[in-house]
Formats: C-alpha cells, structure tokens, sequence
C-alpha cells in the first residue's frame, strides 16, 4: 500500500525540484554561450549564474503552489 508522503517530505522534494529546474536553465544559458561562434564568444563573457536561496525557495513556491490546487 502506498504511504502518503508528510508534509515536511513533500516540502523537501519540492525544493529539490525546484534546485533542479534552476540549475538546468542555468546550464543551458552556459551552453548557450559555448555554442556561439569562436569570433563572438571571445568578445563575450562567459555568463556566471550564482543561485541562491530566495530563489530556490521563490520557485519552490510556485510548484507548491500548483500542488494545492483543487
């Protein structure tokens, strides 16, 4: 029989998700910028994306947010 999940667990997988999402729209603007040409990324700089924790915790709340939704 499947166990529902606490609270505190769904949270949890929550902000795992949301980390997740982030940190793979940061890979691909980082790709994005390899993928240019030679010419152009030289005079680029590569983008530095630093995530922090109002946003982990911003997005986490959207995806909760679509969780409670009846």
């Amino acid at each position: 029989m499947n166990n529902p999940k606490s609270g505190f667990e769904l949270r949890t997988d929550i902000l795992g998700m949301a980390m997740g999402l982030l940190e793979n729209n940061r890979d691909q603007v980082m790709n994005a910028h390899f993928q240019l040409p030679d010419d152009v990324r030289k005079t680029e700089e590569c983008p530095i994306i630093n995530i922090t924790t109002d946003e982990v915790t911003a997005t986490a709340k959207e995806l909760y947010a679509f969780v409670n939704e009846k």
